[in-house]
């Protein structure tokens, strides 16, 4: 599997930005599809995960001002983030949960990170 991400950049505070993320590959056995973020000096954290059933997971910090959701084309996942604020800076990573077998754990693919920077 591989992930593309797009959409990062450059955004005062108060900005909106939306990130796309594109996978190829084998994505028939993708079972959810992320976003992580990295700050430096900080370890990486979930920003938004979707399920192919459609649930949706938030981190705490981000509930109510961004939205993650899934293109008519299965391959692709959007992040919408509204009311950016400066601890948003971060690198943003698209991440893919790749399904095996029941007993298995999921197998984590990663796209190359989106520099998203908010100014005060």
């Amino acid at each position: 599997v591989q992930l593309v991400e797009s959409g990062g950049g450059f955004v005062q505070s108060g900005g909106s930005l939306r990130l796309s993320c594109s996978a190829s590959g084998d994505i028939s056995r993708i079972s959810a599809m992320g976003w992580y973020r990295q700050a430096p000096g900080e370890q990486r954290e979930l920003v938004a995960r979707i399920h192919v059933a459609g649930l949706t997971t938030y981190g705490d910090s981000v509930k109510a001002r961004f939205t993650i959701s899934r293109g008519s084309a299965e391959n692709m996942v959007y992040l919408q983030m509204n009311s950016l604020k400066p601890e948003d800076t971060a690198v943003y990573y698209c991440n893919a949960e790749y399904f095996t077998t029941p007993i298995d754990p999921v197998i984590h693919y990663w796209g190359q990170g989106t520099q998203v920077t908010v100014a005060s």
